[in-house]
Order: C-alpha cells, then sequence, then structure tokens
C-alpha cells in the first residue's frame, strides 16, 4: 500500500499538468450533466413496507384517487381574532372572505370548480343549519368544525393542484405569504402552516463560517497563508463534485431534501482533514530531504496510507445505512459516502499536483516561522509530547476519570424520544409554529394528530352487516385511551346508488394528544395490538395510517435497524482496523472508545435539544433518524483519529521503539496535526447550527461535540492510556492470524527512511 501511493504521489507531483486538468474536467463535465438532468428533491419519508404503508394502498383500493398522506400539499390558514371577539363580527368576517377570494386566484392553488374554499365563518353558519336539521351528531359536527366553540379561531383549508409538495413552486409559497400579511392586524391574526408550506431554505453562510474558522486554524497550524488555503481549496473541488453528483441522483432517485446538506457537512469536514494530514507530513518530510517531489512521494505514502484506510472506515460506516432497507436514508448515506470517497481521492492526487505547481512557494505567505522546541536529541518538544507523558504518569487514573464523565454524560440518553420534523416542532418565530399552537389552543393538541383507519368490508357479504362493521370499528376505536372522537368520514358508496352498498369507510380517530406525546404512539399501539380481535368480530379488514401513524412507524423501524446496523458497521471495521494494526486489543479499545462517544454525545444532546437545558433551543424530540445517522458519522470519524493517532504510534514501534516511547513520539508526530483537524471538523459542524432547520441544528451540534469528545478526551486521553497500561500486549495478534494476514504497510515501513529508525 504505502509503495503504490508513495509512487503515485511522486508521480502527481511530477505530471501535475494532467491531474489538476483531469480534475478539472471532471468537475465541468459532472456540472453540466447534474444541472441538465436535475429533477426536485423530495421532503417526504417514505418507507416501504411500514404499516401505514400498507394502510395507504388499501386505501387506495378502496378509494381510487384518494390521496396519499405523504404527498399531500394542503395548507391550513389559521384565523384568530382577541379574546371576547368573534370571527362574524363585521369588523373580520369582510376581512376574511376577502382573504378567502385572493387565495383562491394565488398561482397553483386548485379552482374553486375543482375545490372550493370555504369561508370558516360561512361554513360554520352551514353546519350549524345541518345540525338544527338532524343530518349529523353534534360530537361528529364539532370534531370537524371550521371555527372553535367560542367563535374566534377559525380555518381555511385548501390544496395545491401539484402531485407532490416538490412540485410548489416557491413563487406561489410566497404569494399565499404575503397575502397573510397583507390580512393581518388590527386585533386579526392569520398564520398557515401544513405540507404545502414546507420550505427547505439552504444557505452557503454555515458552510463559508465553517471554511473561515479552518481557515483561521490552519494558519496557525502552518503559518503560512497558502499551505493554508491548501486544504480548504481541494476540500471545495471534492464537495462541489459531490454537491454536483448528488444533484444529478434526483433524476434517477428520489433524495431527500436535506442529503446535500448533510453530503456537504461531511465531505467538507473530512476534505479539509485528511488534505491536512499530508500536507503536514509533507512539511514534516522536508526537514529531512531537500527533494520535494521525494517528500510527496512519502508523504503520500505514509500519511495518504492513513486517509485511506480512515476513508474506508468512513466508506463503511455511511454506505452500511444501505443494510436497514430506508430508502431515503440509504441515499444520504451514500451521497455523504461519495463526498468522503472524493475526498480520499483528492488528498491522494488533486493536492500532490498543485504542490508539484507551486514547488517551493507551496509555504509562500509566512506569517510565522515554524521553530518547534527540541531535545538534546534533536527531536521536537511539543504539547503532544508533553500530554502523553502527562497521562503516562497515572494512565490508569485517565482510564477511571474519562469513562466515569463520559457515562456520566450518557445517563439522559435513557429519555431519548424521536419524531420527524413538523409544524409544532419548528421555531416559535415561524408562521408554521404559530398557527399550530393556535389550532391546538382552540380545538385540542389532537386536531393535528389524526389516525386514518381504513375499514375494508369486502369480504362481508351482507349490506346490513357491513355497515354494522363499520360502526363497531367507531366505536372500538373511541373506547381506546387517549381517543377524543372517532367518526366515519367517507365510505365508498356509489353518489348515485345505495350507500348501504359501500364496501369501504374511513374513519377518523382524533386523540386527546399531540402528535409528538408519548400518548399518541401508545394510541397507535393499542390500536394495533387490539386489531386483529375486531377483525374476527366484524369480518372486515383494518389498517391504519395518516401522517401520524407514519412517523411513528418510521421512528419504529430506524429503532429495529440501529442494532442490525451497529452489527455491520463495527464488525467490518473490527476487521478492517485489524488489517490496519495487526491488533485484536487496539481495534478493540477503539471500538469501546467509540461507544462511549456515541453515548455521552447522544445525552448532551437530548439535554440540549430536547429537554431545552442551558435555554439555546426550544426543547423538541429529536429528528427519528439521528442516532442511527450519528452512529454512522461518528464510527467513521472516531476511526479517522483513531487511524491518524495509532499509525504514527505504531510506525515508531515498527522502527525499534518500546511501547511507552512509541506513544510519545505517536504524539510528538500526530497530535498537533490531529488537534487542528478535529477543531476544523468541529468548526465546520457547529456552523450548521445557524441553519433555520432545527433537525440540521441538531445534528450540526451533536457531530460538533462528538468529535470534541472523541478527538479530545477518547483518542488523546483514554486511547493513549490504555495503550501504557497494555504495553507491549497491545500489538499481540494470534500466530494463526499474522500468517493469514495480508500486510498492507500501512506505516511506510518498506520505504527506505534514515531518519525513521528510532534512536
Amino acid at each position: 500500500m504505502a509503495t503504490l501511493l508513495y509512487r503515485l504521489g511522486k508521480t502527481a507531483f511530477r505530471r501535475w499538468p494532467a491531474f489538476i486538468g483531469v480534475w478539472v474536467v471532471a468537475l465541468v463535465a459532472v456540472g453540466f450533466t447534474a444541472l441538465a438532468i436535475q429533477q426536485p428533491t423530495s421532503s417526504t419519508f417514505s418507507i416501504p413496507g411500514i404499516p401505514s404503508e400498507r394502510a395507504s394502498e388499501l386505501q387506495e383500493e378502496l378509494f381510487p384517487g384518494s390521496e396519499d398522506a405523504l404527498n399531500d400539499t394542503s395548507v391550513t390558514v389559521v384565523v384568530a381574532v382577541p379574546e371576547g371577539e368573534q370571527l362574524s363580527d363585521p369588523a373580520y368576517a369582510d376581512r376574511i372572505s376577502q382573504l378567502v377570494t385572493d387565495i383562491s386566484d394565488s398561482p397553483q392553488v386548485l379552482s374553486s370548480e375543482q375545490a372550493p374554499i370555504l369561508d370558516p365563518v360561512a361554513a360554520a353558519a352551514a353546519q350549524e343549519e345541518a345540525l338544527s336539521a338532524g343530518g349529523a351528531s353534534p360530537e361528529d359536527v364539532a370534531n370537524l368544525a371550521p371555527v372553535d366553540a367560542d367563535g374566534r379561531v377559525g380555518l381555511i383549508t385548501f390544496d395545491f393542484d401539484v402531485d407532490e409538495p416538490t412540485d410548489i413552486e416557491p413563487e406561489s409559497q410566497d404569494a399565499i405569504l404575503e397575502l397573510l400579511d397583507d390580512a393581518r392586524g388590527d386585533g386579526l391574526e392569520v398564520e398557515a402552516n401544513g405540507p404545502g408550506l414546507q420550505v427547505m431554505e439552504i444557505s452557503g453562510a454555515s458552510e463559508l463560517i465553517g471554511i473561515a474558522v479552518a481557515l483561521v486554524v490552519l494558519v496557525l497550524t502552518f503559518g503560512s497563508l497558502v499551505a493554508a488555503g491548501l486544504p480548504i481549496v481541494t476540500a471545495i473541488v471534492g464537495v462541489a463534485l459531490t454537491s454536483l453528483g448528488v444533484t444529478g441522483m434526483t433524476a434517477f432517485t428520489d433524495v431527500s431534501d436535506m442529503t446535500p446538506i448533510l453530503a456537504v457537512m461531511i465531505g467538507l469536514a473530512v476534505g479539509i482533514d485528511y488534505a491536512l494530514f499530508i500536507l503536514a507530513r509533507y512539511r514534516s518530510e522536508l526537514e529531512h530531504t531537500d527533494d520535494r517531489e521525494e517528500a510527496a512521494g512519502i508523504a503520500v505514502g505514509t500519511a495518504g496510507s492513513a486517509v485511506v484506510f480512515a476513508g474506508l472506515t468512513v466508506l463503511i460506516a455511511l454506505a452500511a445505512l444501505a443494510v436497514v432497507r430506508i430508502p431515503f436514508l440509504t441515499a444520504m448515506g451514500l451521497a455523504a459516502a461519495s463526498g468522503v470517497f472524493l475526498a480520499v481521492l483528492v488528498a491522494l492526487t488533486l493536492l500532490p499536483a498543485v504542490l508539484g505547481m507551486l514547488k517551493s512557494k507551496a509555504f509562500g505567505g509566512t506569517v510565522r516561522r515554524y521553530a518547534p522546541q527540541r531535545d538534546e536529541k534533536g527531536r521536537i518538544v511539543n504539547n503532544g509530547v508533553r500530554w502523553a507523558k502527562l497521562v503516562g504518569r497515572s494512565p490508569l487514573a485517565a482510564v477511571v476519570l474519562v469513562v466515569i464523565a463520559l457515562g456520566a454524560l450518557a445517563v439522559p440518553v435513557q429519555n431519548l424520544q424521536l419524531a420527524l420534523p413538523s409544524d409544532s416542532t419548528s421555531p416559535s418565530d415561524t408562521t408554521q409554529r404559530k398557527a399550530s399552537d393556535l389550532i391546538a389552543e382552540a380545538f385540542g393538541d389532537g386536531r393535528q394528530a389524526p389516525l386514518l383507519a381504513v375499514v375494508d368490508g369486502r369480504d362481508i357479504a351482507d349490506d346490513a352487516e357491513r355497515q354494522a362493521a363499520f360502526g363497531e370499528v367507531v366505536a372500538w376505536a373511541s373506547e381506546q385511551d387517549d381517543v377524543a372522537h372517532a367518526q366515519i368520514t367517507q365510505t365508498n358508496a356509489d353518489p348515485e346508488g345505495d350507500p348501504a352498498a359501500a364496501t369501504g369507510a374511513l374513519v377518523l380517530i382524533t386523540p386527546e394528544s399531540s402528535a409528538e406525546d408519548a400518548a399518541t404512539t401508545d394510541l397507535l399501539a393499542d390500536l394495533r395490538d387490539t386489531q386483529g380481535d375486531i377483525e374476527s368480530s366484524t369480518g372486515a379488514e383494518l389498517g391504519v395510517t395518516g401522517m401520524t401513524a407514519v412517523a411513528v412507524d418510521v421512528s419504529d423501524r430506524l429503532n429495529d435497524a440501529l442494532p442490525i446496523y451497529l452489527t455491520v458497521v463495527i464488525g467490518l471495521a473490527f476487521l478492517l482496523l485489524v488489517l490496519v494494526f495487526r491488533s485484536i486489543l487496539v481495534p478493540l479499545t477503539a471500538t469501546l472508545g467509540f461507544l462511549l462517544t456515541v453515548l455521552a454525545t447522544l445525552g448532551i444532546t437530548v439535554l440540549v435539544f430536547q429537554d431545552g437545558a442551558l435555554g439555546l433551543v426550544e426543547g423538541q424530540p429529536l429528528v427519528s433518524f439521528m442516532p442511527i445517522f450519528l452512529v454512522g458519522v461518528v464510527f467513521g470519524l472516531a476511526m479517522d483519529y483513531q487511524v491518524f493517532l495509532v499509525t504514527r504510534i505504531r510506525e515508531a514501534h515498527v522502527h525499534g521503539a518500546d511501547s511507552v516511547a512509541a506513544v510519545i513520539d505517536g504524539f510528538r508526530n500526530s497530535a498537533r496535526v490531529v488537534a487542528a483537524a478535529a477543531v476544523i471538523m468541529m468548526s465546520v459542524f457547529a456552523a450548521f447550527m445557524l441553519m433555520d432547520m432545527s433537525f440540521i441544528k441538531a445534528m450540526g451540534f451533536a457531530l460538533a461535540t462528538a468529535v470534541f469528545i472523541d478527538a479530545f478526551v477518547v483518542r488523546m486521553t483514554l486511547i493513549p492510556a490504555l495503550m501504557y497500561l497494555m504495553g507491549e500486549k497491545a500489538w499481540w495478534l494470534p500466530r494463526w492470524l499474522d500468517r493469514i494476514l495480508p500486510r498492507v504497510d500501512v506505516e511506510g515501513e518498506s520505504l527506505e527512511r534514515a531518519h525513521a529508525r528510532h534512536d
């Protein structure tokens, strides 16, 4: 491995015009192709095979053309007047009627002939007339009423004339929001929410902040403006290709609207880090030779080998998301994995080519001279050496302290609550959240968390028995805990035929609690647990669907997939690390350290984002896919630092150093660079906390926290302490396994370098 990459580094340095040219051509070609075939991203979270999905298919059979909950394009406009007043007051009624008319005339809104938009005041009056005529029960009328019992909060509901939410033009959404601005005021509150108003705003500000911090860290690390810019420039090339590739993916498959964000986030972080490691090794080699081409070859052969295996661990962790069979998560994992793959290629080929182009100017623009302190043998004495010696004084105490501290931080994980993003979890200053709060206050928390029971009576031959079965299902649903009301909202009877001939019905089940409340999740579980009983007693087939059910099913599937995912990722990565380090104990300690990092990170994230500790954000459930995605990313990044740090320790060991000296020597050569890489990665992830989307804030926070814990607490404290305690046993490998394992030479043992032999 080292020899092959050594030759690649020298070739790229020597033939830099060809290598740079290939990357430029690739960038242009992928860019034009992707922009020509791109399609909109998707905001749905469909998972084939979940119970709610099967219920939706049953609904489509019984009610052809019915709208899938995942493709809902509706918008609910909430109008409210002050306490003691009513919407029917002349001061408000005319303005509300005008708002309804203006909405009907807005772009992409369904025409009045297709789906009339009802004035809530007029609709409430019509329902009162129907109630007085004895056409429906008071409870059924109240459950669907567009105006609350006090007459001060009303709902205007409409749909966009599109197939799915991603087809809605931003201009159409803006037109609706402008109408809300014009209508509100003088005591009238006007807010709106719903799938039709979901907006994914992607700003480059967070990336720019991360890059700015990275530039400062790189300047401090290299003391050169030119050298500081090289990792950033090369990483941007990789990120640009990744982003364009994800754009091109939309032409062939559904791509979640958060996929580009996460792919860029991870690609930028690892791209800078990988280039940093090779560039730092290149500068180190220049202390021992004046041949820049040779130095580039050694840097790519040694640090590049570590980059390859570090990248492989991240690739395994991200690509393995495909094994859980969740389409949107698979797309996210593959997109992020492609970013890591390109980051490795860029670091191995483009960076040495740029060094070949710059030659002696690679470390130009000097802002401070690199003059490290040295001991009596000429070896560098830096903070990495000092820290390694400090940990070595009491390694057992360091292990105990780290384990207890991280264990304590992990305690809040037991209160972890997961959900999909919704209007009710949006920031409190958004119109979506304000509308949700108004609806909850006026109509109850469950109004926005409906469950839909699909009743299939086609196997019941007698019309009367079939109608009775529908009624039994309503009674069964009403008896469940946490149900505010249940009613039949639609049957598939022919409008011109006998209503009793209907073979299917939709039963709307309104909970008392919100979609994020655990009581609603328990209600869904109770419905499904007792579903078999009502099917046996009635002869009908049932299914429960709706967005609330979909969200719960997605969370359940993700939770069930996590153990499988962990087994695959940890198993494959463990084998890879055994191959790299030729040791059993080193990969084992690396894995245990990763588990501590993940549990502590999740605990802190629960405290800050779910419980609202520190007052940084409003407390709300974490997004459902965070744990499994966090595990994948953190495992990959944790193994990055393990590979970069421990390969330098092993390099010293294979060149003659004893166990203690090897740890100190490894920290001498890599601790400073690993620390810089960790700070850069933290800054890139933390910058995403500035985005408006709460789940992106939480993801950025969690990843930044995980990098800090893993790099500085686990890899730089726990791991060296364990290495001291294990001594030479750290490199133990059964003889039979040593014979069958291929030798990959990550440390560059095959590269002849006199200065590498340990004194």
